[in-house]
């Protein structure tokens, strides 16, 4: 069997690489071709084009790119009509395989999408556009197939491979010692894990905020330590800086990803986005907040469509946890969250047995699972196909 399928992104890399990985071990003998990152490679992809060709970032440089985008999108086409794939997958990367999705079902060639837009937060006409691209939807979260039951989609929720990946006692007390080890932090003092995004543009806004709060927490908690994780050495840069203006908070920094961060402090302080499942599935408490361009808001808030921007919060259908966005981040607002749920935690841990009961709503074994719901798919598309042939 051939399959053709694209990932643009590093997360969409991921997902890509463990559906070729799970499909390979029930099918034997099949390729897969198109465009991914190197975890893909590593599984064998026949890459057309390099993922780093795709990547683009703001408002103008994918009009800039669009003619790059467009010779890109021609090549696959021609591509996947020399090879008939049984299927195309396109995982994430949404406007751009919606595209391609679209062009390959006029063209009689099955498509899948990996991960659904959030039709829940926003535009919910996107869900007939998306039917006019995809036949099978793969969604992550088990709420998110309610959106298409009127449409022509199968949607199917397989559950999120970040919840197979982070075991249910990652975060225990030996998980959180040898975290603390790591990271070189001895001693019974709160720890703070403070998380300003993963884009400079984020990082910007977010991070001498939270850095204010930080100061206002260690009034109450004289001995508080913090953890700020730096994905990138511009983002370390720019910490430095804003650490210059306080210099009395007690801060390791280090250069990765948060769930080291995550897995070793008390509490959170974190922004709205992915870093909330993570910190959910590691069962920690949280403060979410979000902070935009002034204009940027308000042209947000009139097209949100969800009360709660927290993962945990979507998930449980309540504020599970506290979300403060916008001119509700305050520092002094953000410090006396913070504070509350240490005395919460302090109080009641079991409050966080909800945490675990998502963590186990989300544990499908996504991998696998995906793989047997597309090949299940496929098999009486591809006897429809044989008959009408």
């Amino acid at each position: 069997m051939i399959f053709g399928i694209l990932a643009g992104e590093p997360s969409g890399d991921r997902l890509g690489a463990g559906l070729m990985r799970a499909v390979k071990i029930q099918v034997g003998n099949c390729r897969f071709v198109g465009i991914g990152g190197p975890l893909m490679l590593a599984e064998g992809l026949e890459s057309v084009v390099s993922m780093d060709e795709l990547s683009i970032n703001g408002f103008r440089e994918p009009v800039m790119r669009l003619p790059s985008l467009v010779k890109i999108l021609r090549t696959l086409l021609r591509t996947y009509a020399e090879l008939d794939p049984a299927a195309f997958i396109g995982v994430d990367f949404n406007v751009f395989n919606f595209i391609l999705e679209r062009l390959l079902k006029k063209r009689g060639v099955p498509t899948v999408h990996y991960v659904s837009p959030s039709v829940y937060a926003w535009r919910r006409g996107r869900v007939r556009r998306i039917a006019r691209s995809t036949d099978l939807l793969l969604t992550l979260y088990p709420f998110e197939p309610d959106f298409y039951r009127e449409s022509t989609v199968e949607a199917v929720f397989v559950g999120h491979p970040l919840a197979d990946e982070i075991s249910l006692d990652a975060g225990g007390e030996a998980g959180r010692d040898a975290a603390r080890e790591q990271l070189g932090i001895t001693g019974p003092a709160p720890l703070l894990a403070v998380l300003p995004g993963s884009r400079m543009s984020e990082v910007k806004l977010m991070t001498e905020r939270f850095l204010e709060a930080c100061e206002r927490v260690r009034v109450h908690l004289p001995d508080a330590r913090f953890v700020v994780p730096c994905l990138r050495p511009e983002i370390a840069d720019w910490l430095q800086i804003c650490l210059a203006g306080h210099r009395d908070l007690d801060v390791v920094t280090y250069h990765g990803n948060a769930r080291l961060a995550l897995t070793a402090c008390d509490v959170a302080l974190v922004k709205s986005g992915t870093c909330t499942l993570e910190a959910m599935l590691l069962h920690r408490p949280m403060v979410v907040s979000y902070r935009i361009g002034e204009l940027t808001y308000h042209l947000v808030k009139r097209l949100l469509r969800t009360p709660y921007v927290a993962l945990p919060n979507i998930l449980s259908g309540r504020e599970l946890v506290p979300e403060l966005l916008q001119h509700d981040a305050t520092a002094d607002a953000l410090a006396r969250n913070i504070l509350e749920q240490l005395d919460k935690l302090a109080g009641n841990a079991e409050y966080l047995s909800e945490f675990e009961a998502l963590h186990r709503a989300l544990r499908q074994g996504a991998d696998d699972r995906a793989a047997q719901v597309l090949l299940d798919w496929l098999e009486p598309v591809e006897k429809r196909d044989r008959a009408d042939g």
